[in-house]
């Protein structure tokens, strides 16, 4: 009954509201902002570089980039496209790439609010929608709504889900024990996490800066390996992409398992933009003027569908083997692998899916950890932080033994309500991260190094950090 109620809310989400709320507002986002996600790449690469001031908690634009893709990276680049594909058909990639066009300029829009708004704190900034919700709609019970949603989404739903898959692509091998072997994992996991998160939030900023390039990179590196091999597929498999993108019969037939609802289903659960999460991240980088960090957003929402998503699709789709309902999951792309590397393939996707949800894990919880800051109005203290921590790690091992169509549709409602109040939010915003982004494209043409004045962009609303 839990299943099928949960299930009812994730289709009409999905198959209604959020698709009109997605596609028109980065729409919008990407007119109004004169297709920033296209027109200022370059300098999205230049604001990555630049470094903090010093001080003890400092972070940099480079860090909270890594902090927001490790959280945007990980296990929904590998399964999740892999199920997208084996319900949806080819033509979900091509619907996984519109939301993320799109959505970048979400992603921009909603970044530099946080910048615009952040707090000062001991240890550096924070802030995310929550603070930006407050302090410009004078709305705290819609931000503590909004909050609540956030620790749902990120230390239950996405961390049961990413504790899930990782454990299922340990089941094509022989020592393989659905009733044992799952929780097993669960706990080893568990553990780990635990572990790194008693090291507090600069121990999660370090350990992400140093895995996610690494794993990135190797994952894109092997896709490519194993395209060239099947290089003769890829005109078909493009044809094939485009063809079932625009199947209107098909689509029309059924919408709620058509590639258009899995494309912008798995899509925005791999990229986030628009959701509220990265902006929390985002708050915490000390960059001289907001609108650096938004374009520093657009790059993450491009590294993880653009290049991770496709890298993963095109490598599944290339390899000659036919996406089926029986494969969905880690089992596709497992047998991709193995039929252009033999036995080294599942072992490469067993080990990146370590990674990949490792990483995961700890951007997530890095979230809920602002976020309580928020709710609290302090710091909590350290008795609460460690029963927390220890809480969202059972969680953690929890879900790697519950049912995969659940966690699925859990962790799409829970991200569903936090994306139906921060995208009207940024919309109503919208105009102050506009002014934001003009005033950094006057300054980088006159050929300065751009630095924000609240004053600038007449702000209406009292700020704590740009004083």
């Amino acid at each position: 009954m839990i299943l099928k109620i949960v299930s009812w809310i994730s289709n009409f989400m999905y198959g209604n509201l959020l698709i009109i709320l997605l596609l028109l507002g980065g729409i919008y986002f990407t007119i109004r902002t004169r297709f920033v996600q296209f027109r200022m790449i370059r300098q999205a690469f230049k604001a990555i570089m630049e470094k903090p001031a010093e001080g003890d908690g400092k972070v940099s634009s480079f860090q909270a980039l890594m902090v927001s893709t490790a959280s945007r990276v990980g296990t929904g680049n590998i399964v999740g496209v892999s199920t997208a594909i084996c319900l949806g058909g080819f033509g979900a990639v091509f619907w996984m790439w519109v939301i993320a066009v799109i959505g970048s300029a979400s992603a921009f829009i909603e970044s530099t609010l946080a910048q615009i708004y952040k707090k000062r704190g001991e240890n550096g900034s924070y802030g995310g929608p929550a603070y930006y919700i407050e302090a410009a709609l004078h709305s705290r019970p819609l931000a503590l709504a909004f909050s609540v949603f956030l620790i749902l989404t990120y230390a239950f739903g996405f961390n049961m889900l990413a504790s899930y898959n990782l454990q299922s692509t340990f089941s094509s091998y022989s020592f393989y024990n659905p009733d044992l072997t799952p929780w097993v994992i669960g706990l080893i996991l568990a553990v780990l996490v635990g572990y790194c998160l008693l090291g507090g939030g600069q121990r999660i900023v370090k350990v992400t800066s140093v895995l996610v390039p690494v794993m990135g990179l190797l994952y894109v590196l092997v896709s490519l390996v194993v395209i060239v091999m099947n290089i003769t597929y890829l005109p078909s498999v493009i044809s094939r992409i485009l063809s079932e993108a625009f199947d209107l019969q098909s689509i029309m037939g059924g919408f709620s398992g058509s590639c258009v609802m899995y494309g912008i289903k798995r899509g925005l659960y791999s990229n986030e933009a628009g959701v509220g999460s990265a902006p929390n991240a985002s708050a915490s980088a000390d960059v001289n003027h907001p609108a650096a960090q938004g374009l520093v957003q657009v790059l993450s929402v491009f590294i993880d569908t653009l290049l991770l998503c496709s890298a993963t699709a095109f490598m599944c789709m290339c390899s000659g083997i036919e996406p089926t309902e029986a494969l969905s999951g880690a089992p596709y792309v497992q047998e991709a692998l193995r039929s252009a590397l033999g036995a080294f393939g599942p072992m490469f996707i067993t080990v990146s899916m370590i990674l990949f949800a490792f990483t995961t894990l700890l951007g997530n919880l890095f979230y809920v950890d602002h976020i309580f800051n928020y709710m609290f109005g302090h710091t909590p203290s350290k008795s609460f932080m460690i029963v927390y921590r220890i809480i969202a790690s059972l969680i953690i091992f929890i879900g790697a033994g519950l049912n995969a169509g659940l966690l699925w549709d859990i962790a799409d409602v829970t991200m569903g309500f936090m994306t139906i109040i921060n995208m009207p939010v940024i919309i109503i915003l919208s105009k102050y991260a506009l002014e934001a982004l003009r005033d950094y494209e006057k300054q980088v043409k006159s050929g300065d190094n751009p630095v924000f004045h609240v004053k600038d962009i007449q702000l209406p609303h009292k700020v704590d950090y740009w004083r």
